[in-house]
């Protein structure tokens, strides 16, 4: 299994102690834990985007280019993307220039969206955000990977012969589909063959391994390898102590706030309710990662024996120290991504993944791009300028 550390940029105030941060030192740490993630031996970073409520992702392109300016090694995410309420061809121009800087790191995950606060902010009517996400990823698609452009639809101005720019660095980055409550993003990823990322948040693990079943029938039924059709889970809240009767008790009383914030009306998206209103019950068979090591690495392969994913994603508890979330990640590092990459192996990212080599296998390997500038060097040497010329 791979491992990705994801942010989507909330900023709370902890609802039992008070505490709360200034939003520019959330953000600097925010990058501060992508680059930890990296040296930590993590394997990708994500960033979310949401457009209301307490969070400071709306920037999130912003955000990914500081990570990618800031990190060698590390994949680049986001999750999500949300498409439905974005042009898609400001989508195509500000990842390219993502993967740019991060020279073939991106990969995104792409989505309705679950806020619908999000969607009369931008134009979006309740019940278009399915259609509207179709009609743009199928835009997006042929502007990574296509140059004069003519097009026409429902949800933006028509093109005529564009080309967006930048390009990607080389080939259209992979495109991996959000799903948590329908199985219409699942069917739109098995449509095009992009892989799956299941929320895991909030619902019974059974009610996302509906999703992903469907998902994978469909892809299968699309004609795709299913060799690749490689899916993600995301957590709820993780918490990491010596024991898990400890993580229960220090992180119990924050836990069941949140809950409770979440269950009022307004703040979330009907249909999409915490059923796990106790941290006992939410340790026990809820989405979330709370406890010691061997109950987190338990866990992650609880959920593998019925989503079979091939990525993990980890969100710190932010409403706490930094400095007490860093060291979680080490210890995640060192105690449980060991344990669950032996039992629950992938060959994601890996060579028989036909992205894994990426950028190789759209373009020119880092190396080869090396070898021609040497050879260039080497060629024509640069020669001093002539006092007399």
């Amino acid at each position: 299994m791979k491992f990705q550390v994801l942010d989507i940029v909330p900023h709370l105030t902890n609802p039992v102690t008070g505490r709360a941060i200034s939003p520019d030192e959330r953000l600097s740490q925010t990058l501060t834990a992508a680059r930890y993630a990296e040296e930590l031996g993590f394997d990708a970073v994500a960033l979310g985007e949401r457009h209301a409520g307490a969070f400071l992702s709306s920037g999130v392109t912003v955000l990914l280019g500081a990570v990618a300016a800031t990190t060698s090694r590390v994949r680049i995410g986001t999750g999500v993307t949300v498409l439905s309420i974005l042009d898609p061809l400001r989508v195509a121009e500000d990842y390219a220039t993502v993967d740019q800087l991060s020279r073939g790191r991106l990969e995104i995950v792409i989505g309705k969206g679950n806020e619908l606060r999000q969607l009369p902010m931008f134009g979006i009517k309740e019940g278009e955000q399915w259609d509207a996400l179709a009609e743009k990823y199928a835009l997006l698609r042929r502007l990574w990977r296509e140059q004069d452009v003519t097009w026409e639809g429902r949800f933006r101005p028509p093109l005529q012969e564009v080309t967006s720019l930048p390009r990607p660095y080389a080939g259209a980055p992979r495109v991996w589909h959000g799903s948590a409550t329908t199985r219409t993003s699942a069917s739109l990823a098995a449509k095009h063959g992009d892989p799956l990322f299941s929320a895991n948040a909030i619902q019974p693990r059974d009610n996302y391994a509906v999703l992903i079943d469907h998902y994978r029938r469909e892809y299968a039924e699309q004609g795709h390898d299913p060799r690749f059709a490689y899916v993600g889970a995301g957590a709820g809240f993780l918490y990491l102590a010596d024991t898990t009767q400890e993580a229960k008790q220090a992180f119990g009383p924050t836990y069941e706030q949140m809950v409770a914030h979440h269950l009022r009306p307004g703040n979330h998206t009907p249909g999409n309710e915490m059923t796990f209103r106790d941290i006992d019950s939410a340790v026990a068979a809820g989405p979330v990662l709370v406890g010691s090591p061997q109950q987190i690495a338990e866990k992650i392969l609880w959920w593998h024996e019925a989503f079979g994913h091939d990525l993990q994603s980890f969100s710190l508890p932010t409403m706490i120290p930094h400095e007490q979330q860093l060291h979680m990640l080490e210890r995640l590092a060192a105690e449980v991504l060991p344990v669950v990459r032996r039992a629950a192996p992938t060959t994601l990212w890996s060579d028989e993944d036909p992205y894994g080599a990426r950028p190789a296998v759209h373009g020119r390997t880092v190396a080869d791009a090396a070898a021609e500038i040497e050879k260039t060097r080497t060629l024509t040497p640069v020669r001093a300028p002539d006092p007399h010329a």
